[in-house]
């Protein structure tokens, strides 16, 4: 069903619609007051399925055909804040012990 839903360019149009249920934020808010629900959609386990399966297939053509910018952390395996924080510090560091100072402003 994926690859022909993949080929095709279309989804089974049952699988597009969602229940939106209210749920309370937190339990200490006003139950009367409706600013103190947020909507819950609950998609179906296909729709799911198909999107793991797009999300799976993306990544891995996105990563194999580089893609992606060295410096890109967010959406990538074995990459995350703390990387691109570690890269930014590696630099500054690198610049001290060069010497190099920076524009002035």
């Amino acid at each position: 069903m994926c690859n022909v839903s993949l080929e095709s360019g279309q989804f089974v149009a049952v699988c597009t619609k969602a229940v939106v249920l209210p749920r309370l934020e937190k339990p200490t808010l006003d139950v009367c007051d409706v600013t103190s629900y947020r909507p819950i959609s609950n998609l179906s386990f296909l729709s799911k399925l198909v999107e793991r399966v797009v999300v799976s297939r993306f990544l891995s053509h996105i990563e194999c055909n580089n893609l992606l910018s060295s410096n890109q952390s967010a959406f990538r395996r074995y990459h995350s804040t703390e990387t691109a924080v570690l890269v930014v510090h590696n630099d500054l560091v690198r610049a001290a012990d060069t010497g190099h100072k920076g524009k002035k402003s």
